[in-house]
């Protein structure tokens, strides 16, 4: 397990974005090389973990990956997705690094809470981050603090007069994560109630009642499997955060631009860089380098091709 750090360490992590693709790819890749790999990818088939329940934003991520990352590896590779979902992401993270096969026929799809998890110094995670080949992220998104309609609460001001009650896979989990981060920050009264493996198990949990809200609904992902939530106000965005602040949430309040003292505004500039990584993909360790360039590669090719937006 690796040493935990310094805060002030861990803070400059946290700053320090992601970079899109790994830096394995090389240049120029002898054809010999090429048609080994190729014989190598058409002979099996990939698995992408991904470390959330069915229906989610996530999994909506690793699915539309799947659909066409196959047909830019060597040897066109039929896909799989397999849902892993528990411990915040660290379930399917433990897996990869422990249990899963090392030949590169297994690729993870997490929240980008994991590689900081050992660090923290949580105990549940049984891997070490560094030793992953991270090979990019499929989406940079923006979220919403997501409050039901007849919740009374419809500002910023409510939310920090009202406790509320959102769920979360975990007390780990990225959701769980940002709900600790605004409280502090802005002073809101979010109760994470654990339990929920994902983003849709967290809706379906609003539509019976049994929740207030979700603090980190994406906001794409609201849009396509609740179109309707916003638009009819089934649903109320309090607050957005992220990279930037949506046009279409012109109305919405941008976190950043509440928070007051230069120390929070650090504290939440780290927080909140964290969001612009999402989901992160990886390969279990140990793969030859020329496989992890290939499979970099084809990420890359992957979220630039026509089809990837269906």
């Amino acid at each position: 397990m690796p040493a935990l750090l310094a805060p002030a360490t861990m803070l400059r992590m946290a700053l320090a974005p992601l970079p899109l693709v790994a830096l394995f790819i090389g240049t120029c890749v002898a054809q010999a090389k090429a048609d080994a790999i190729a014989d190598f990818y058409q002979a099996r088939t990939i698995t992408v973990v991904v470390s959330s329940s069915a229906a989610g934003g996530y999994d909506t991520l690793a699915r539309v990956v799947a659909r066409h990352i196959g047909r830019h590896l060597p040897g066109n590779p039929v896909i799989i997705v397999r849902n892993m979902p528990g411990a915040g992401g660290m379930t399917a993270t433990n897996f990869l690094y422990n249990n899963a096969e090392k030949d590169g026929s297994v690729i993870g799809l997490v929240q980008n809470n994991t590689p900081f998890e050992p660090l923290f110094g949580a105990k549940e995670a049984r891997y070490d981050p560094v030793k992953f080949n991270w090979l990019g992220s499929p989406s940079s998104e923006t979220a919403m603090v997501l409050i039901w309609h007849a919740v009374p609460v419809s500002s910023v001001a409510d939310l920090k007069a009202r406790e509320v009650t959102v769920g979360v896979s975990g007390a780990n989990s990225t959701p769980a994560f940002f709900t600790r981060l605004l409280n502090a920050m802005l002073g809101t009264k979010m109760k994470p109630i654990n339990g929920y493996p994902g983003q849709n198990d967290v809706f379906l949990a609003m539509e019976r009642r049994e929740l207030d809200g979700h603090p980190s609904a994406f906001f794409s992902s609201v849009r396509a499997i609740r179109p309707g939530w916003l638009r009819e106000k089934t649903a109320k965005a309090i607050l957005q955060y992220g990279p930037q602040k949506l046009a279409e949430l012109h109305d919405v309040p941008f976190a950043p631009d509440l928070v007051a003292s230069d120390d929070d505004r650090l504290v939440n500039a780290g927080g909140l860089c964290a969001a612009r990584a999402w989901a992160a993909v990886s390969r279990a360790a140990r793969r030859s380098r020329r496989t992890r360039g290939r499979a970099a590669q084809g990420v890359r090719r992957d979220h630039g091709g026509p089809g990837f937006s269906g």
